[in-house]
């Protein structure tokens, strides 16, 4: 389990050093407050391999990575916190999924698995931009076109942004274990299992 452990946690830092890899790469921006890009495909990859407690970790390894690169916008420590802590951790959302997701997969019900895999990334998508929609308007609904609220502004930038990074991620995703479901299922998970069957 301690070998398990510490290969998990080697897999949530390279992960999240990945995402932020694919961060930097050009996005599609639809306008100054909308940009989708595919930079959350490694956390989505690492919820389906390892569950929710190590995407949660990665994607808070990934926020802190952003804030000590000087990639985040900082308005002020509670927006930072709310923006590049709590929202980016909250991608782990789709390791809620895990479990369904392998079990259809080791089961040869690829298409089962496929269709949890994209109903995983929306709820991760939509966990994470909840907070930013939060974030929006607390701390930017000045950046609102004149006679619009910040709570409309914040829902139609945020759910724009959620709802285009979610259909890419999953695109990629279904591309990804469609073609290489090994990815997702460890080669210790199928070791354990034989070395408990040759136990009992």
């Amino acid at each position: 389990m301690k070998k398990l452990r510490l290969i998990a946690m080697i897999e949530a830092s390279f992960f999240a050093a990945f995402a932020i890899i694919l961060d930097f790469l050009p996005s599609i921006k639809l306008s100054p407050s909308i940009s989708i890009s595919a930079a959350m495909v490694p956390i989505f990859i690492l919820a389906f391999r390892w569950g929710f407690k190590v995407s949660f970790i990665a994607g808070l390894l990934w926020g802190i990575l952003q804030i000590a690169m000087g990639d985040a916008w900082i308005a002020t420590p509670l927006q930072a916190f709310i923006e590049y802590f709590v929202a980016f951790a909250c991608i782990g959302f789709a390791g809620l999924f895990y479990r369904v997701i392998q079990n259809q997969l080791r089961t040869g019900s690829k298409k089962k698995a496929l269709a949890w895999v994209v109903l995983a990334i929306f709820a991760g998508s939509l966990a994470r931009y909840f907070w930013h929609f939060i974030a929006g308007v607390l701390f930017f609904g000045s950046y609102a076109p004149k006679g619009m609220s910040p709570v409309l502004f914040s829902f139609l930038a945020n759910g724009a942004t959620m709802l285009g990074a979610a259909i890419i991620c999953s695109i990629l995703c279904v591309l990804i274990i469609s073609s290489a479901p090994r990815l997702i299922l460890r080669k210790l998970d199928d070791e354990s299992l034989q070395t408990h069957k040759n136990a009992s």
